[in-house]
């Protein structure tokens, strides 16, 4: 009865808009309504308030602490107490109606919502978060219930996903001894049927060439040592590539023009089943003869197959992100399907000895199962990966592979038609980025043997580990708690970082964590046979083996210190290095006059606070007059949100403010007092923009405080100009604050040519241009 009680209690404490994600969705999501879901690991630093008094006063509370993950607890109680669901029943209606004003609002523009009056905000409506609070995103949230934890604890022993989808309550952990002992690597042996009993002669190719190389120890200190040489080359379709390695001698890849699937050293089952399964991707006009690659695809997979590291840069959902996952799920397979028929082999032939002295002939196993962690943003791209890779196992329609657990994946990966939000206008971009089941935590372990594919499987029984940032930090735990667990990291061999570009909206921190503690010495045996496990895994060189994939829409300094500092691939690693000749800046469509303005900064780490002095001395007291009214203030960083919203509640201004946390209702009353002009600023996050994409109506002028991460942001907020029809286009204004830090994300908006113009210009630059220069 406590618990009963204690989840009931919980429920009352959720607000009515909780309520009702809380009964469709399980948790909330920044598609829906807010930020992602296990809320505070998805929360940001907030800066100390100067009069933390005063703040706590005037505060509008957009981020309300959410008891995310106490939501599993509370499926249970939705689903079975009475209470809960009539309370449900009854604000049903009022959310509803609050959805159907969001849509007219974006719509229109000008729709008013309940709450409020005149021109003040309702500040206990919308409760904001008290300026003197501290929250960073590497802690884990503390209102998580007794029950939760449990499980959580329970799940990270076990080491495998015991969330689910709330439709269907909590579904235990699979423990069917019958599939455990069928997907043992350890009790099973190479079919003859399967056509592999030549492996060792297949496996002559980049997977044992790899796997095989043996260091010394001097060898292995002189790689982390010393600096990478590098050299360039240019590709027909990748373009630049940069090659770089710490080896005295290393080969620079050249673009192969046409791939013949037998000279791949595929798997036997993939070089028949991976022509029919891309054949989608291929054009009539541009496929070769004796091909079944696209021309990006033929590059990518000569550069995965060489088991360089590689980063590309160029990624979009729109055009080329399902070529992409096509390509990195095939050597994923291709190196897991060598990898377990290397050790079901050398089963055979261990049955088979002799008695007598045992030899390291068969060191072929990692100190754990896992060997390839693909790390992806949203269920819907886990679903799309597992179906690739089944279809890649089925090399005919008669010839269907067992898939254990497919009715649960389905219904816990898998999207409902009608828990789609409001049908708004939003560009196709985001439509591409947010299909499907867009959960954002979630991890789910697969194990592949010959003919059988096993999902939900133990950790320490996978072959493969889908998850996204959030999931596999919540398994590996912070430093200090009790139950955490990253052995299963230890020997993977292949890491797929999808769609990186997402992960900056997200959280970042949860990257780094991951990183790591990949690849480290785990700290039980987990039952391994040491016989069995490569010395380079004995030796801790695993990360010297370790192949990572990283793909992204853009090129970002985080992005690039992960690829620079954390691969240590003995082979090397392949950069893609384009820069763009033209901006975003030419795909603006209102004639409006930019100006940018450069900072002056001693390093990196200083630039924060000398944009916010630039700031506030030079820029913002142009502003202050009343003729300069409707001023948007684009903000990327939340960290410099919270800074300038401190300072312009200090100076009193007139302004109101949009970020990623805040409600709806505050949403509508911010963007209608800044069309009536009620506000004469509104201060504007860019994780805001991105999982919204509002269009702000009677925007007269622009400011962005920093470059847009998205280089596509500038013109897309730049357009919204022509959203307002008051006929006062001459006074439209747009000011650019940056330094000779935002090389890149300048040459995105500028293009190169006028970016080698503005750096090299010690003075600030005021560059007049227009959309259609």
């Amino acid at each position: 009865m406590g618990k009963r009680r204690a989840g009931r209690e919980l429920l009352r404490s959720l607000s009515k808009k909780q309520k009702k994600h809380l009964r469709e969705f399980g948790e909330e999501h920044p598609f829906y309504d807010k930020l992602c879901c296990c809320c505070c690991l998805h929360s940001w630093f907030f800066f100390q308030s100067e009069d933390s008094d005063k703040s706590s006063a005037e505060s509008d509370s957009e981020a309300e602490v959410e008891h995310v993950s106490g939501y599993h607890k509370l499926l249970a109680t939705l689903k079975t107490s009475p209470e809960s669901e009539s309370e449900e029943e009854e604000d049903e209606s009022e959310s509803e109606e609050a959805e159907e004003s969001e849509a007219e609002m974006d719509s229109e523009g000008s729709q008013e919502t309940g709450g409020g009056e005149g021109g003040k905000e309702d500040k206990n409506d919308v409760p904001e978060e008290e300026e003197g609070s501290l929250s960073f995103p590497m802690l884990l949230c503390k209102c998580s219930t007794d029950t939760a934890e449990q499980m959580l604890s329970q799940e990270q022993a076990d080491g495998t996903d015991t969330s689910c989808d709330p439709r269907h309550g909590v579904i235990e952990e699979f423990t069917d001894v019958k599939h455990e002992s069928e997907f043992s690597l350890e009790t099973n042996f190479m079919e003859e049927e399967s056509g592999d009993g030549n492996a060792e002669r297949r496996d002559s190719n980049p997977f044992k060439q790899h796997m095989d190389k043996e260091f010394e120890e001097k060898e292995i200190k002189k790689m982390s040592t010393l600096p990478k040489t590098s050299s360039q080359s240019q590709w027909p379709r990748l373009g630049q590539l940069i090659f770089s390695s710490t080896l005295e001698k290393h080969k620079t890849l050249k673009a192969d023009k046409e791939v013949d699937v037998k000279q791949l050293h595929l798997h036997k089952p993939l070089e028949s089943t991976w022509p029919k399964v891309n054949k989608q991707f291929l054009s009539a006009v541009d496929k070769p003869i004796d091909s079944s690659f696209t021309p990006l695809q033929r590059e990518l997979f000569c550069i995965m197959n060489s088991y360089r590291d590689l980063f590309y840069p160029e990624r979009n959902a729109l055009t080329n992100g399902e070529e992409i996952r096509h390509t990195y799920c095939l050597h994923a397979l291709n190196h897991v399907l060598k990898a377990n028929a290397q050790v079901l082999s050398n089963n055979a032939k261990r049955r088979d000895r002799k008695p007598g002295p045992d030899t390291d002939d068969h060191r072929d196993q990692g100190l754990t199962r896992p060997k390839v962690l693909m790390i992806v943003p949203f269920r819907e791209c886990a679903l799309r990966i597992v179906h690739t890779v089944i279809s890649l196992l089925e090399v005919n329609d008669k010839k269907k592979i067992d898939v254990s657990n497919k009715k649960r994946f389905k219904g816990e990966f898998g999207s409902d038609p009608e828990e789609k939000p409001p049908n708004l206008k939003r560009p196709e971009d985001y439509e591409a980025v947010f299909a499907g089941n867009i959960d954002d935590h979630f991890r789910i372990g697969v194990a592949i043997l010959q003919k059988s594919m096993r999902l939900y499987a133990p950790f320490y029984s996978s072959d493969i580990i889908i998850a996204s940032p959030l999931g596999i930090r919540t398994v590996i735990g912070a430093e200090g708690e009790k139950k955490r667990d990253f052995d299963f990291l230890s020997s993977i061999e292949i890491l797929i970082i999808d769609q990186a570009d997402i992960y900056l909206m997200q959280n970042w921190e949860h990257v780094l964590h991951l990183m790591k503690h990949i690849n480290l010495l785990p700290l039980d045996s987990h039952g391994v046979d040491f016989s069995r496990v490569r010395m380079l895994n004995l030796n801790n060189w695993s990360k010297y083996y370790r192949q990572t994939l990283l793909f992204s829409a853009l090129q970002d300094p985080q992005i690039n210190s992960v690829f620079n500092k954390h691969c240590f691939n003995y082979v090397g690693q392949v950069a893609v290095r384009n820069v763009p000749l033209t901006g975003s800046i030419s795909r603006i469509v209102v004639q409006l006059p930019h100006v940018f303005r450069r900072l002056e900064a001693d390093s990196i780490t200083s630039v924060i606070d000398a944009r916010f002095q630039f700031f506030i001395d030079k820029v913002l007291p142009e502003y202050r007059d009343a003729i300069m009214s409707h001023t948007l203030i684009y903000v990327p960083s939340y960290f410099d949100y919270v800074r300038l919203r401190n300072y312009f509640k200090k100076e009193d201004l007139n302004f109101t403010h949009i970020c990623e946390y805040t409600k709806k209702a505050a949403v509508c009353r911010a963007r209608r007092f800044f069309l009536k002009g009620e506000k004469q600023f509104l201060l504007y996050t860019e994780r805001f923009h991105f999982y919204k994409r509002y269009t702000i109506k009677g925007i007269r002028n622009l400011i962005f405080y920093e470059l847009p991460t998205y280089s596509h942001f500038y013109s897309e907020i730049c357009n919204m100009l022509k959203a307002t029809d008051s006929g006062v286009d001459a006074t439209w204004t747009c000011t650019v604050l940056y330094s000779k830090y935002d090389a890149q994300k300048l040459a995105a908006v500028v293009g190169i040519d006028r970016t080698a113009q503005m750096l090299q210009s010690k003075k600030n630059v005021h560059l007049f241009v227009t959309g259609e220069n």
